[in-house]
């Protein structure tokens, strides 16, 4: 596709009229910044991080929306040697009491793959960092990434990632080993507690999601079987014991490489929802599933988008157990950023667009937060993107 058909599209999608209730923000992030992520603060703010490259490297920042706009940014951490890649992106988490974790990722050797993770907490609002640590302890020069940070029991941090410790067996860039699903958590200390392998063969560069139930933590991640079937496996810990993985939704995807395209997960008591992207049978589809018991059951697959969607999925979900899926969509020559909203009951609401948004990995992942009765985005297009709208009953 020539860059002038892409632009000509873009251009069409942003003259088309957007929903009333979509209202574009202005953003705290500085020009060319990328890789958003957000999170909800423990007072209730949506927070919102991102990336900006230095003179010499990279610089990790924040801004807390407050009533009167972004605060002042502030940096967590900044470096020369952070492998920065826009599907394994950094990522900030709140935690009761007014603690923060961020983490990022270090270079740890010349391979391609070889690289560490780092997480700092803060327990003074994001004014100060504590020194980085690495939640695995293996010592290897392997790919560890895609994390997920979650708060756990008695004030502390978890940690989910992908491990590519095994894979350095056998050889080559990536090796022939298996990358593996490990867990950890983190005290205030920075001490590390309850470390566990969740599943020792799972697709190499798939994001990862965790959420706290009311019965415990829920994980999902894209699982890979001797066969190369990549559907999405979720495992859960229940007192004190992980379940042995099982997946959510058998859509018999075999593909040889990763899609890389991970599940989100989102939890509120019992009810948990995940969604995710397939392309099993050459047909692209995002689905969610709704769980109303801490993830031991799934219920029958909903159809979110049959068109032809990219994926790259968010969701979230309310008290009431209603659940919002944001994704990115195929609109003839450019892209989307779409949302639905899905009753407890499995009722569907109609597709609302959120942006025109380009298809291709400098775009990223859109994100999503639920804060009250409102929706927050952001998402990469030449800079990050902020946008709100209202939750409609």
């Amino acid at each position: 596709m020539k860059q002038s058909a892409i632009a000509l599209g873009i251009a069409s999608l942003c003259a088309a009229s957007l929903p009333a209730q979509v209202q574009e923000l202005p953003s705290p992030a500085a020009a060319k910044s990328s890789l958003p992520n957000l999170a909800v603060t423990s007072n209730g703010r949506a927070l919102l991080s991102w990336v900006e490259s230095t003179e010499t490297g990279h610089s990790l920042r924040f801004a807390i929306r407050e009533k009167q706009g972004w605060s002042k940014p502030k940096e967590i951490a900044r470096g020369d040697r952070w492998f920065v890649n826009w599907a394994d992106y950094p990522s900030v988490a709140t935690l009761p009491g007014g603690r923060m974790a961020a983490h990022w990722l270090v270079k740890s050797a010349k391979g391609t793959y070889d690289y560490d993770v780092h997480i700092a907490q803060s327990a003074d609002g994001g004014d100060t960092w504590s020194k980085s640590l690495v939640p695995h302890l293996d010592g290897k020069k392997a790919e560890h990434g895609f994390v997920s940070l979650l708060p756990a029991t008695d004030g502390a941090l978890a940690a989910v990632w992908l491990d590519g410790r095994e894979m350095k067996t056998g050889g080559g860039a990536h090796g022939r080993g298996a990358m593996t699903l490990r867990y950890v958590e983190i005290l205030a200390d920075g001490k590390l507690r309850k470390p566990a392998l969740l599943d020792t063969r799972v697709c190499e560069c798939c994001q990862t999601s965790a959420t706290m139930t009311q019965e415990g933590p829920v994980v999902v991640y894209r699982d890979r079987s001797q066969n190369e079937v990549r559907d999405i496996g979720v495992v859960r810990r229940i007192n004190g014991v992980w379940t042995k993985p099982v997946l959510v939704c058998r859509d018999d995807w075999n593909i040889a490489g990763c899609p890389v395209n991970g599940p989100s997960i989102a939890a509120s008591g019992k009810h948990v929802a995940v969604a995710w992207f397939t392309a099993a049978e050459s047909q692209s589809r995002v689905k969610l599933a709704l769980s109303h018991d801490a993830g031991a059951s799934f219920g029958e697959p909903i159809m979110i988008d049959k068109g032809n969607p990219v994926g790259r999925v968010e969701v979230v979900m309310r008290d009431d157990g209603r659940a919002f899926v944001c994704w990115l969509t195929h609109v003839e020559d450019a892209g989307a950023i779409r949302m639905r909203s899905i009753a407890a009951d499995g009722t569907l609401r109609p597709a609302v667009t959120i942006a025109p948004s380009g298809t291709g990995r400098r775009n990223g992942f859109p994100q999503m937060v639920c804060v009250g009765n409102e929706l927050v985005f952001a998402w990469t297009n030449d800079g990050v993107k902020v946008a709100n709208m209202p939750i409609l009953k």
